[in-house]
């Protein structure tokens, strides 16, 4: 991670910025050219990088495109609501319908998000089951959580944000949610990894559900973990950890200013010594210690645990 110049803003490349959306980077630089949804940020050299108001742009971008948008429409709508700053992007004639999608896989999200999204409205429990379980078996669990289900999930909860009314939808597909990659945990007889990797969030972050589908993950590359979703007071995962004595910990953070980082010192007291991770786009980079390394998304975090605890895929 890098900083652009003159600000201590965290930045992406495009290859983790792709990651992050489930999408091509071929795409980001199409969006990039057509519409002016690029990286605002430049590092010394040729190399720019993607900041923070750069992401939320295409996040909103991939909303809006799960909801039935065209790429133009969806791209207009991500600038309207958060204007970038500099001259005017220049337009691109509107694409025919269906052009730029089918090569990542975009129009397969966006017709299960399309999907989940009518039976959640509905709700229609059964439809709800049966849409995140046909989700995760044709797409795996980690891009169905980025590609579908967290964009709908977020999506709902925007819809519904300061009203009673409606939440109960955001309710319902959370707990169907959880049910769903708890059913995509398999098992594990023998893991590969002779001591676990404990996973779990700082004391003052409320969504855990990222956790439950990189433990999904994880365990479908027979990586075995100790998830608490339920997140633990600081002297408790203290306690948890030293009992465990886990070959890795992740601590998972979503929302900026609830991380301290000296919650890792806790942590690694002890004699057994566990590899350190901050996970998630909560943490600031800048104040992490130097033995904790910083995992940015979820494909990228179970990439680099496995090869950390057993050196890659088999």
């Amino acid at each position: 991670m890098g900083a652009g110049s003159g600000t201590e803003e965290p930045t992406l490349p495009v290859a983790s910025v792709a990651r992050r959306l489930g999408v091509a980077p071929s795409t980001l630089r199409t969006w990039d050219r057509r519409y002016g949804l690029g990286p605002s940020r430049h590092t010394d050299g040729r190399h720019r990088r993607y900041g923070s108001s750069d992401i939320g742009r295409l996040e909103l971008m991939q909303r809006a495109l799960l909801s039935g948008a065209s790429t133009a429409e969806a791209a207009r709508y991500a600038l309207e609501q958060m204007p970038r700053s500099g001259p005017p992007q220049p337009e691109e004639p509107e694409e025919p319908p269906g052009a730029g999608v089918a090569d990542d896989g975009l129009e397969v999200r966006s017709r299960l998000a399309r999907r989940l999204s009518t039976a959640a409205l509905a709700m229609d429990v059964g439809a709800v089951q049966r849409m995140l379980a046909d989700t995760i078996g044709e797409l795996g669990v980690l891009p169905a959580w980025a590609g579908v289900i967290e964009p709908v999930l977020s999506a709902l909860g925007a819809r519904w944000r300061g009203a009673s009314a409606g939440a109960e939808v955001e309710y319902l597909l959370a707990e169907c949610v959880f049910a769903a990659l708890v059913r995509a945990t398999p098992v594990l007889d023998e893991p590969r990894n002779t001591r676990p990797v404990l996973l779990g969030c700082v004391p003052e972050e409320r969504d855990s559900m990222p956790m439950y589908a990189l433990a999904a993950s994880l365990a479908g590359r027979r990586i075995g973990a100790q998830l608490f979703g339920v997140p633990l007071p600081a002297e408790v995962l203290a306690v948890a950890v030293r009992r465990s004595a886990p070959a890795a910990v992740v601590l998972w953070a979503h929302r900026r200013g609830v991380a301290d980082t000296r919650l890792f010192a806790r942590v690694s007291r002890g004699r057994q010594r566990s590899r350190l991770f901050a996970c998630g786009p909560g943490w600031d980079p800048a104040g992490l210690p130097d033995k904790v390394e910083l995992l940015t998304d979820l494909p990228g975090a179970a990439d680099r645990i496995e090869h950390v605890l057993v050196g890659g895929r088999r």
